[in-house]
């Protein structure tokens, strides 16, 4: 994309930021000859090495995703070679487990990490509020109070009981 969204297409508008960081996280990736390495692996593989093996379930509330999200991104990452899935207590679930190329790549993922880390420091030292911050605010906001619920309030929806609140959940 060359332009930049218009400020009302405010979903627009944060995908294409979420494409330019993850872009460019993947790049880096690419350039450390790790071009089937996902931005979003680093975060469950940090937990994975943090916790060890877990259900797919409490990896997804460990990193603050659905689990559809984490699923999608453990079937990539078993494809690419760094998890084994294994079965858990009943059918459904499925233990994640780290595979030995996954620990070989450890080095270049915690580097990756921390210089990503101190890259996204630099840009909030532009930015007017860093964008963690802005990001943890409009969260907080909307377990408050739900988008649905201010649409509504602005009577283009018929009246409907309201949403309750939302979980305290990261992610």
């Amino acid at each position: 994309m060359t332009g930049t969204p218009d400020r009302e297409a405010l979903g627009t508008l944060l995908r294409h930021v979420l494409e330019l960081l993850d872009g460019d996280v993947a790049a880096v990736y690419a350039d450390l000859g790790l071009a089937d390495y996902r931005p979003r692996f680093s975060p469950l593989v940090r937990v994975l090495v943090a916790d060890g093996p877990l259900a797919i379930r409490d990896l997804a509330a460990r990193v603050g995703v659905t689990h559809s999200a984490a699923s999608q991104s453990v079937a990539q990452m078993s494809r690419a070679g760094l998890v084994t899935l294994s079965p858990g207590a009943d059918a459904r679930q499925r233990i994640v487990t780290l595979t030995d190329r996954a620990y070989a790549l450890l080095p270049a993922i915690e580097a990756e990490w921390a210089a990503t880390t101190t890259a996204m420091r630099q840009l909030d030292a532009e930015l007017p509020v860093p964008l963690a911050d802005e990001l943890y605010a409009v969260l907080a906001a909307l377990r408050r109070r739900p988008l649905r619920d201010r649409i509504t309030d602005t009577g283009l929806a018929p009246d409907r009981p309201r949403s309750p609140a939302r979980p305290d959940t990261a992610g």
